[in-house]
């Protein structure tokens, strides 16, 4: 069932954010109705199915016509949440902004999820995920030293700093209006999302411990004990005993003893030290390396595909991954003790499931009748 059961959630169709954060919602219990945006061809936007569209419900409504937009409203009236990811103002000029269903549903939450945001010399203007984790520090992070800053795919932007944050807000206002009754507008940006996963280097930069370029500080690749290695071959191994005691089993794991050897933390014997592992860990291939630092407390892993993660024997035992309509994924998360989270059933757009649906919101019959005709 999920912690969110009963929880009604409309989700304007859009791409990544908005669909990842009501993808959580979805996994958590909530009923997700996805409303894609039909019209003429090219016009519409309808997500491509796959795991972020898992556990919903699907309707199209155009959402330029007065009838159609009618029957949103009245959705919206019985609804919990809704989430849009159009620009500022788009919204309202389609006649059902935050104002407007406010009036009809007081008690409604209004997700906004962009990359800029709602306001700001930015906002009306177009991006993508690496132009927010650009100015919001995050990508300057990320990268080798002497190197140009390396994209991490759009999982910093568009996934954690956009669709988590979007999910946080809506769990945030669902909590605060069991004390005052009323819904409330989520602005959720993409740019705020990803500049909060740099606050502890802002801390760190403030002591004094994080003034080194890109990749050459401890945690960004330029510590030799926080790093990853290259193995005999091709695949690579994930390194990361910053604490004293584990990088000492590390070494001797290794069958590194060298008195000779600059301290781990001397920062002038990083490249040295990272010479001398690399030409270890080119010994053996990353599988037999991950046998045998498994179960200590090295720090040492493999690095792994997402297509062969589900393959880990921690991940096989945890069941982190599932197949939902024959797609291989991650499954929800976090976990439950006294309301655990159902498997989740592939994107449904059936009729007889949608009539369901919003007969139990207490949608009327003429736009229940409307969307599954």
């Amino acid at each position: 069932m999920g912690p969110l059961h009963g929880v009604k959630v409309i989700e304007i169709a859009s791409l990544a954010p908005g669909p990842f954060g009501a993808m959580i919602l979805a996994d958590l219990g909530a009923e997700v109705l996805r409303v894609d945006r039909g019209g003429a061809p090219g016009e519409g936007i309808v997500s491509p199915e796959g795991p972020l569209d898992r556990g919903k419900h699907s309707i199209t409504l155009d959402l330029k016509q007065p009838a159609d937009r009618e029957t949103l409203l009245a959705l919206a009236d019985h609804a919990d949440v809704l989430i849009e990811g159009f620009r500022p103002g788009v919204a309202e000029r389609l006649g059902f902004g935050p104002a407007e269903l406010a009036a009809r549903n007081p008690r409604l939450i209004y997700g906004r999820m962009t990359g800029w945001g709602q306001d700001g010399p930015l906002a009306r203007t177009a991006g993508h995920d690496i132009d927010y984790i650009a100015i919001s520090g995050a990508l300057g992070l990320v990268g080798r030293a002497g190197e140009p800053p390396v994209p991490p795919a759009n999982m910093l932007g568009d996934y954690a700093g956009g669709g988590l944050l979007l999910a946080l807000g809506v769990l945030g206002a669902l909590y605060e209006r069991e004390r005052s009754g009323k819904g409330q507008v989520i602005d959720a940006a993409m740019v705020d999302g990803s500049a909060l996963f740099t606050a502890s280097m802002h801390g760190l930069h403030h002591l004094g411990l994080w003034n080194f370029p890109r990749g050459e500080n401890m945690l960004d690749g330029g510590a030799p004990f926080y790093d990853t290695y290259e193995c005999a071959d091709g695949g690579y191994l994930a390194v990361g005993c910053v604490e004293i005691p584990f990088y000492n089993q590390m070494l001797a794991i290794l069958g590194i003893d060298d008195p000779e050897l600059p301290f781990q933390l001397d920062k002038n014997g990083w490249p040295q030290l990272k010479e001398v592992l690399g030409a270890k860990f080119k010994e053996r291939t990353r599988d037999e390396w991950a046998e045998i630092f498994a179960g200590s407390d090295a720090c040492v892993a493999p690095v792994l595909s997402p297509w062969e993660a589900h393959e880990h024997p921690h991940n096989k035992a945890r069941n982190a991954f599932i197949e939902v309509d024959g797609v291989l994924q991650p499954a929800p998360a976090p976990r439950f003790d006294r309301t655990p989270v159902d498997v989740p059933a592939p994107l449904s757009s059936d009729p007889e499931h949608v009539r369901k649906l919003l007969s139990g919101w207490g949608v009327h019959a003429e736009h229940i009748e409307r969307v599954t005709s």
